[in-house]
């Protein structure tokens, strides 16, 4: 059951504070789909654009959406995955959801008439029919904060999960990517980041995760990519340190010296295992057996 707090499953205004910031700056170091979550890369050679297509067509490929009519997206972002499901003949309906004004902005944009972005959370939505795929990448960090205890934490996972469970279609298929804590202690978070990037949200544990989904999501498939998240994040540094002087004309030297401390204090954190990248593939328990046996 979910309770009336107005920032419970992720506060609108730590969302707005952290990517309203400014659509141009993040332009700079971004690639050009504007795709702010972890790539998928093949080799040395790749190109941060190429990962970032490569990761938005693993959860396309995950949630099944070849076979799909329609996709829910929790936490859109700037689009690019909505953007890139639309290519889909066979997909009629796809929403987006954000908690960002710019975010829904950009989105609009598109003027692509299958995709509907919408300003709301997950715990606001209500769907008229279901989805046959739901895609989230990015947001679940944002669903639990700091001083939450670990069975709160737990609750709200469970009741997202049983949310999308009674959302999707029969047949229908689940995307998940998200941060989780490593061997990092959560007392052990970085005070700066709590405060300053990405405030009232709090990171979840894998056993957090896999205690939420027990009994209402069956867990199919589950990596945890934090070398491919530092990668990304030494990417975007290198995007933001070449083109520092614009982005100190845009949003200051105060907000671009953050960001660079951000950028980096992060990348360092996947690289030494003190955070991680889970990427997971999840179908609802209660199917029958007649569609167990297509499997």
């Amino acid at each position: 059951m979910k309770t009336e707090q107005p920032d419970y499953g992720g506060s609108m205004s730590a969302v707005q504070y952290h990517y309203d910031v400014s659509r141009d700056f993040y332009r700079l170091w971004l690639d050009e789909s504007l795709t702010y979550s972890s790539a998928l890369w093949e080799g040395e050679d790749d190109t941060l654009a190429a990962a970032q297509q490569r990761k938005i067509d693993h959860h396309l490929r995950e949630a099944r959406v070849e076979r799909a009519e329609s996709l829910l997206d929790v936490g859109c972002g700037w689009g690019a995955l909505v953007r890139k499901a639309s290519s889909y003949s066979g997909l009629k309906r796809i929403v987006g959801l954000t908690l960002s004004e710019d975010q829904a902005d950009n989105v609009r944009g598109f003027g692509i008439p299958q995709i509907e972005v919408r300003l709301e959370s997950w715990t606001q939505h209500k769907p008229d029919r279901p989805y046959d795929s739901i895609i989230s990448v990015g947001a679940f960090e944002h669903f639990a904060k700091p001083e939450d205890s670990r069975e709160v934490k737990i609750a709200t996972y469970r009741d997202f999960f049983a949310t999308c469970a009674a959302w999707l279609a029969p047949g229908g298929r689940m995307s998940l990517q998200t941060f989780v804590y490593g061997t990092m202690r959560n007392e052990e978070a970085s005070q700066f980041i709590n405060e300053e990037i990405f405030p009232a949200a709090d990171l979840p544990r894998l056993d957090e995760i896999a205690a939420a989904a027990d009994g209402v999501m069956e867990v199919t498939y589950l990596v945890n990519h934090r070398l491919h998240y530092a990668r990304t994040y030494d990417s975007w540094a290198r995007n933001l340190r070449r083109r520092r002087d614009e982005a100190v004309k845009l949003v200051g030297e105060t907000v671009t010296e953050r960001y660079e401390r951000y950028l980096k204090q992060t990348s360092i954190g996947f690289y030494t295992g003190k955070i991680g990248l889970l990427r997971i593939s999840l179908r609802p328990t209660d199917r029958p057996v007649s569609e167990l046996s297509r499997m």
